[in-house]
């Protein structure tokens, strides 16, 4: 692994428990060990195509913990980010079986968790700079007020560095105090980004606006350089700074497996085809065809492809 970074992002990993079998999670006898993590699975993704990534976090001294860490090196991830807690415990949840793509049940059992105590005490200015990108995500943000600070702290210092910022707000409402203090912390972190990647309902809720094109103008006229909507079944939509704006159809999928991880296969498309210096509409195309792949298979991660897999 090259002392010198592509990507880093920051988040929490938990252990997840994936029912083999349909039906109340409370019946449910059998499960599969993954791991999940919106920010983890998108440096899967940039990792399978190649890319040099580190992910900074904490994970407990526990079982949980050493397997977040086995899947990093079976990855390819950089984990020199990682921290293992003696105090606080890895987090889990527990995720059924879906049918005809609908969205699966989660439990989650990650209140206290290691990650949760993620602060700027986690920030080392020289790992973080050695990246040239770093992508953040709401999930992150609401853990926990110093957790949220340690995000906006990276945020500025490589703003400062010049270095390119994405930022998929992946809301979480259960995790916020209040609506208004998700929509107010997030939007702040979303002002340094370079771009956005909102859902349509998500952009819905964090501008109080209704069109692809009136959220994006409210993140363009904030700073932010390009915004990057999902807009479901029609695909995505996106508008530049400088007027560039567009939609890309979405890709058919016939059998829709796991809906979980989606958005997060989305980002490592747009992402990925942008460092590589693809234009905006070939990136979008790529994060449609990711985001497809992931919906097809069980697991938050699992169909997130190679660069050989990619095909392109």
């Amino acid at each position: 692994m090259s002392n010198q970074l592509d990507v880093i992002t920051v988040g929490e990993a938990m252990a997840m428990f994936v029912a083999s079998e349909t039906g109340d999670l409370a019946a449910t006898e059998k499960f599969v060990k993954r791991v999940a993590g919106a920010e983890l699975n998108v440096a899967t993704g940039l990792a399978r195509l190649g890319l040099n990534v580190g992910w900074v976090s904490r994970v407990g001294n526990d079982s949980f913990g050493r397997f977040v860490l086995q899947q990093l090196a079976k990855e390819n991830i950089d984990s020199r980010g990682v921290t293992t807690d003696e105090r606080f415990a890895t987090g889990f949840q527990l995720k059924s079986k879906a049918e005809n793509g609908t969205d699966p049940i989660v439990e989650y059992f990650r209140k206290g968790s290691a990650a949760s105590h993620l602060s700027t005490a986690d920030f080392s200015e020289e790992y973080f700079c050695s990246a040239r990108h770093l992508h953040l995500s709401g999930v992150a943000a609401a853990l926990s007020g110093s957790s949220l600070e340690l995000l906006n702290h990276a945020a500025r210092v490589m703003k400062q560095k010049g270095k390119t910022i994405s930022f998929d707000p992946n809301l979480r409402p259960v995790l916020w105090k209040s609506e208004a203090e998700m929509v107010k912390q997030l939007n702040n972190l979303a002002f340094q980004a370079d771009w956005v990647l909102p859902g349509l309902s998500e952009g819905a809720i964090l501008t109080g606006h209704k069109t692809p094109e009136a959220i994006a103008d409210f993140y363009l006229d904030h700073g932010v350089k390009t915004v990057v909507l999902k807009t479901g079944a029609d695909g995505a939509w996106f508008k530049t700074a400088s007027g560039e704006k567009g939609a890309v159809s979405a890709v058919k999928v016939e059998n829709v497996v796991d809906t979980v991880g989606a958005g997060d296969g989305f980002a490592v498309g747009v992402i990925s085809a942008l460092l590589e210096g693809k234009s905006l509409p070939q990136a979008v195309s790529r994060g449609n065809k990711i985001g497809s792949l992931a919906i097809q298979v069980i697991g938050d991660s699992e169909g997130l492809p190679t660069r050989a897999t990619l095909g392109e």
